[in-house]
């Protein structure tokens, strides 16, 4: 099944406090026996949400229907599992924008329909305070503009990579990369 295309990602943002959110905290390791990701979302840091008893961000009601996940330094590090960026797809997130990411998630949002962002710490202080404080606080994602536009209008400009964006932009995963030549695949 081919990826949704990402041109523009608009909606309400929703924060993640903290660096280090590794890949168990997002999907716990438990959930890595499925043979189907139906209804992987409802996992989506299931213990820190249970932990937190209802104060999570992800149970708080004014960031209910996010597309937009907020979040600080490293994030998705640990284990290399690819059910992370699923889990967070599955939940209704099309952009993650933050500080940093370990590579391997990076890698894996990319080819799971998910656009990860890298922002300075100045604009991520801000975008944090701002989705923690307004409650339906709306970004507007423009890929082929490489650009965050606040509500106010300010745009918060970000770079990736050409190939990158050509492929969100488009739709395509590495299957659907390779099956645009499949008449010549199939004359080979």
């Amino acid at each position: 099944m081919p990826l949704e295309l990402i041109t523009r990602v608009a909606g309400t943002g929703v924060h993640v406090p903290g660096d280090d959110i590794d890949t168990d905290r997002i999907i716990p390791a438990r959930y890595l026996r499925v043979v189907s990701f139906d209804g992987i979302d409802a996992h989506v840091f299931e213990d820190d949400r249970a932990e937190l008893k209802g104060a999570h961000p992800f149970d708080d009601a004014r960031f209910a229907g996010a597309s937009i996940l907020v979040v600080n330094r490293n994030f998705g590090c640990g284990s290399s599992r690819e059910h992370a960026p699923w889990a967070l797809h599955d939940f209704g997130f099309r952009a993650i924008i933050g500080e940093s990411f370990a590579d391997i998630f990076f890698n894996n949002c990319f080819k799971n329909g998910l656009l990860p962002i890298v922002l300075p710490e100045s604009a991520m202080d801000l975008l944090f305070n701002e989705t923690f404080s307004f409650p339906g606080y709306e970004l507007t994602i423009d890929l082929d503009r490489q650009v965050v536009v606040r509500p106010q209008g300010e745009e918060i400009p970000f770079e990736v990579q050409a190939f990158r964006r050509y492929c969100l932009m488009n739709g395509f995963d590495d299957i659907g990369l390779t099956l645009r030549h499949a008449d010549k695949i199939r004359a080979y």
